[in-house]
């Protein structure tokens, strides 16, 4: 089953993948790996939440925007493999920046946002929970 038949059994739309907003490209294709650059949560070129988390915006939020940051994440992949899903084997690894305010220490939950729309996403097989790099 591919990425966007999944998706659509979870109500989902991938959005068509967004335009750089400065000086880089929106990904690169190294040694059989695709680097994506840093996504925000925008939606229609806006975004789509503001504020840091634990001030002006909740934990479910937060999460809504990392999951919005996961379908920009997987828009660009689509364009990198130029929509051929059959060429995705999996997600190495995740990365993300959350503003939020002071007191505020429960990021990894507000990342699982976007970590959880991979797992539906592309499988549990396809995502790499945890790794170990050794030489």
């Amino acid at each position: 089953m591919d990425v966007e038949t999944r998706l659509a059994r979870l109500g989902l739309t991938l959005p068509a993948a967004p335009s750089p907003a400065a000086n880089y490209v929106p990904f690169v294709i190294a040694k059989g790996l695709v680097f994506v650059a840093g996504q925000a949560p925008v939606r229609d070129g806006k975004y789509a939440f503001t504020g840091r988390v634990g001030n002006e915006v909740t934990v479910e939020d937060a999460q809504a925007a990392a999951r919005l940051c996961g379908l920009n994440i997987l828009a660009q992949v689509k364009s990198a493999v130029a929509g051929d899903w059959s060429r995705l084997k999996g997600c190495v690894r995740i990365c993300g920046y959350i503003s939020s305010g002071p007191g505020f220490f429960d990021q990894p939950r507000v990342l699982d946002g976007c970590s959880d729309l991979m797992v539906q996403a592309l499988g549990e097989a396809a995502v790499a929970r945890h790794f170990v790099a050794v030489s």
